[in-house]
């Protein structure tokens, strides 16, 4: 079922969702090349539990990490690891989830590693470009289909592909809810947008083709022709004449 937040509940998810920003914030300095996953992943833990928040993702359906760390053919959910650095060139997409008084925010975004070739900023230019082409479809009366038709269009009109088993979702008290929101679709389907919703909306791309695994460890998704791979995502909650993005900084 679809629920319409509070005042109240979008309050804290406002305040979880900041906490998040402030993570993305350090992120951006920190990430280099040379530095471990796993020292990431503990780095934005403990901006999350310095600001009052809890990490949303761990432990979640067994997910061992505060964030997903996904590096260059990645596209979601690699785990952090002791083992694995990341490298001058590398694209790094960072998923990172808040929770603030069981209330959830939950963002990602890609960062360049050092020196990154035109073509890996190319998609991270684009697939940020296509999160906010999918956002000026979130307002009232719209249909989740036209915020999926929007982030399509874009993708394809640049060579790009995003892959269908992987979506956006409602978000609240719960990390995942309803309604899921694909990066692929027509317009005015799906369920109709009406003011107090919240959503997570992250388009998924892939340089290549739309095709994707997932590794050994249950987790980790990369592409199957290993072409590059971004992830971009805000949580908003739908206003009276369109949305408010939450998972910035106050």
């Amino acid at each position: 079922m679809i629920s319409l937040k509070s005042s109240r509940e979008i309050e804290l998810m406002d305040r979880a969702g900041s906490v998040v920003a402030l993570v993305h914030k350090k992120m951006l300095e920190v990430v280099k090349p040379g530095i471990s996953t796993w020292e990431l992943d503990s780095i934005a833990e403990k901006v999350i539990r310095e600001n009052g928040c809890t990490p949303s993702f761990k432990n979640l359906y067994g997910f061992p990490c505060a964030t997903c760390i996904s590096i260059n053919d990645m596209l979601v959910h690699g785990i952090p690891d002791k083992k694995t650095f990341l490298k001058d060139g590398d694209i790094v997409s960072i998923d990172v989830g808040a929770c603030y008084k069981g209330y959830h925010g939950d963002s990602a975004w890609s960062y360049a590693v050092g020196n990154v070739d035109q073509k890996a900023l190319d998609l991270l230019r684009v697939t940020e470009e296509a999160l906010y082409k999918g956002l000026e479809q979130v307002k009232p009366g719209n249909r989740v289909g036209d915020i999926a038709n929007a982030i399509q269009t874009y993708v394809e009109a640049h060579g790009y592909s995003c892959p269908i088993e992987y979506t956006g979702h409602g978000i609240g008290k719960q990390v995942h809810e309803d309604p899921y929101v694909p990066n692929v679709g027509k317009p005015h389907s799906l369920e109709l947008l009406k003011k107090g919703m919240c959503l997570a909306v992250e388009p998924m791309v892939f340089m290549g083709k739309p095709h994707c695994y997932t590794l050994k460890d249950g987790w980790g998704v990369k592409s199957r022709d290993h072409s590059l791979a971004a992830h971009y995502e805000h949580t908003v909650v739908i206003t009276d004449d369109g949305y408010r993005i939450l998972t910035k900084e106050d």
